[in-house]
């Protein structure tokens, strides 16, 4: 980078962060890029003349029991297969080769509980766990082929039990531990799963859910569900159905604890993941075994410049979602790395906790999401000040942009400027990450992704003509096959070609997100489609008001969403988190329309401000922008108990209907 910032961690970064979004990019530190497993430019070239050639190589890093006969076939688009005729298994790839291999004794997972319980999982240790419920998930009359459906929290029999079925051919549903008892049925049934595999109780930051005697309200009636497993993990008490539902412990017990993994064809169904339902009929994401792990696996070592002998990483993510399934299951394990598991929440006991963790495990790569980040930004540098982050060597950012502010505070005050940070745009449906800097290659710039990851071709479409853009904003589009690619909606085929494919045919994948390309080729995702304001007829996407609105010095966080005005066709409405114990007043009021008028235009600037001490999120961190259109418009709520905190929705709704009664 041209310029470097000379504050201490944490001290006056709003004050230069205008002087600092100026510095065109931040260069990976000489040391870094020296060992990185990738410095060499060329190969995004290398890449893109054989893109086959390039997916052939990372796909021989794993072991197939059987070649495959043809790398790609897309006779059929969208259809597309990958290594087609050949076979293997997620499972063996996972453990049995490392073990095989002489690595059994090295550490798999640390697991840590909430309440500060600790499990180290060698790898032999865990493959003898997935062996034994392998084998009781077949005592169960589960077969190649059966859905799986697997609610449970962050507790290692979470990743045992997805192992178990990638390792007998039954394709696993997991449902994320935040969704009601009712999703879970609701994913239950389009999935027609035949066993169902639960939880005594979660942990919720000091609380227990019990989660099984939900989950008994709404499945009783469900016909093809003919099995219930529970693992005791709180030890709560639950109504066990006698016929139906099963203990975990007393299964495996009893089972053989020899069950050889199946060899599976590369194109067999690994799982099915649905997306959120918040607007339609949940998707069901489908992915198959070679060309996910192929993709995984090759991602995960390159752009987090993996050294699985010494590294120690973490995804600070939950395996409820497709980033758990990717980066915490089969593309750390498929690479034989030693991984952090975390059950709990980032601010209990306390704001210090993931601190407290990468201090306690001696944490080199952290993966976490830009929510986190500014949640721990507005918690005030003090936290991570308490604890020796010098282990760190490299920062990810995953989940949705990250605007630069944010980008800024990770890499001084977690980073201490040392550690290159990848900003990874993907999506449930890629499988894997497809837009990400290198970090012993690219320069980074705040808040853009970068480029696409070799193999991967990515460009931007303006949303009249569908050409390609060099230089501007339009639709963001996947104009190549990847392996990691989703093979279809699980049982929809047609929907899944009218979401994906209808708008630019059959060989170019819609993401779904805007973007646009800079001067130097970079990429900026910058938000849904859908998530789009239209003020007078300018179209503006809410995470490029939200970014600017966070760029004032007093703000902490920021969510946008667009309300019917008269005069305008829409109005910005911003719901703002302040810093610390800010109070926020009419000068404040003024000095963030101020901000967003300069970063993005008079037009831009918010017609309503609304102070929020928090807002509503999932327990993954997402924001529930549905839920502040309907406090907005003043419409009622219905459930809320998914939400990391249901109270947020009360304190906004009162200072929504405060700030009417002053308006009247």
């Amino acid at each position: 980078m041209s310029t470097e910032p000379d504050t201490a961690p944490g001290e006056a970064l709003d004050g230069e962060l205008a002087t600092l979004l100026e510095v065109e990019t931040f260069d990976p530190p000489a040391e870094f890029r020296e060992r990185a497993l990738l410095n060499d430019p060329a190969v995004y070239a290398q890449a893109a003349e054989d893109p086959q050639a390039w997916w052939v190589a990372q796909a021989e890093q794993l072991d197939w029991f059987q070649k495959w006969t043809r790398v790609l076939d897309d006779d059929d688009p969208p259809f597309y297969k990958w290594f087609t005729g050949g076979t293997l298994n997620v499972s063996y790839n996972c453990l049995d080769r490392h073990v095989i291999a002489g690595r059994g004794d090295r550490v798999a997972l640390h697991w840590r509980g909430e309440e500060g319980q600790e499990r180290d999982i060698t790898y032999a240790e865990l493959l003898a766990d997935v062996e034994r419920f392998a084998s009781a998930l077949k005592d169960q009359g589960v077969q190649k082929g059966d859905v799986v459906g697997i609610y449970l929290p962050m507790i290692p029999e979470v990743v045992v039990a997805m192992l178990a079925c990638a390792r007998i051919g039954a394709p696993h549903n997991v449902v994320f531990g935040g969704f009601s008892a009712e999703a879970v049925r609701e994913r239950m049934e389009f999935s027609e799963a035949k066993l169902l595999i639960t939880v005594d109780g979660a942990a919720r930051k000091g609380k227990t859910a019990p989660v099984k005697d939900r989950v008994d309200e709404v499945m009783g009636d469900l016909a093809t569900l003919q099995t219930i497993v529970v693992v005791r993990s709180l030890g709560t008490p639950c109504q066990m159905k006698d016929g139906r539902d099963v203990y975990y412990d007393e299964i495996t017990a009893t089972a053989d604890p020899a069950c050889p993994p199946e060899p599976l064809d590369a194109e067999h169904p690994l799982y099915i993941l649905y997306t959120s339902g918040s607007t339609a009929k949940p998707k069901g994401i489908l992915h198959t075994t070679g060309g996910y792990l192929t993709g995984v696996a090759a991602t995960h070592r390159y752009v987090f410049d993996l050294r699985p002998e010494s590294d120690v990483y973490w995804c600070a993510a939950d395996v409820g979602w497709v980033t758990g399934h990717s980066y915490i299951v089969y593309g750390p394990l498929a690479n034989g790395a030693t991984s952090v598991m975390w059950e709990g929440a980032p601010d209990y006991p306390d704001k210090d906790i993931w601190w407290e963790i990468v201090e306690r495990y001696g944490v080199t790569i952290l993966y976490c999401a830009p929510t986190a980040i500014r949640a721990c930004m507005k918690w005030g540098a003090d936290w991570p000040g308490k604890h020796d982050l010098s282990s760190l060597r490299l920062l990810g950012s995953v989940g949705e942009p990250i605007n630069p502010k944010a980008w800024l505070w990770y890499h001084k005050v977690v980073g201490s400027e040392r550690c290159p940070i990848v900003d990874t745009w993907w999506q449930t449906e890629t499988g894997a990450i497809m837009i990400t800097p290198l970090p012993g290659i690219t320069q980074t710039k705040p808040g853009s992704a970068t480029y696409p990851f070799p193999g991967v071709f990515a460009e931007v479409r303006d949303e009249s003509t569908g050409e390609p853009i060099q230089e501007g904003q339009g639709l963001l589009v996947l104009t190549q096959p990847w392996p990691s690619m989703l093979r279809t909606l699980y049982k929809e085929p047609e929907r899944f070609i009218e979401t994906y494919f209808k708008r630019f045919g059959k060989e170019t994948y819609l993401v779904g997100d805007a973007a646009r390309r800079d001067s130097d080729g970079y990429l900026w995702v910058i938000g849904r489609i859908d998530d789009v304001v239209n003020v007078s007829g300018h179209r503006l996407s809410t995470a490029e008001v939200e970014s600017a609105i966070v760029a004032h010095a007093d703000v902490a966080e920021a969510a946008v969403i667009g309300q019917h005005d008269e005069d305008s066709g829409q109005a910005i409405v911003a719901f703002v988190t302040l810093q610390g114990d800010l109070a926020g007043d009419e000068q404040t009021v003024e000095g963030i329309r101020a901000t967003v008028a300069e970063r993005i235009g008079k037009f831009a600037r918010p017609k309503r401000i609304i102070w929020a001490d928090d807002l509503p999120k999932t327990r993954s961190g997402k924001i529930m922008r549905r839920l502040l259109r309907d406090i907005a418009e003043g419409r009622a709520l219905g459930d809320v108990t998914t939400l990391r905190d249901p109270a947020v929705t009360e304190q906004l709704e009162g200072q929504v209907k405060e700030m009417q009664a002053q308006e009247d």
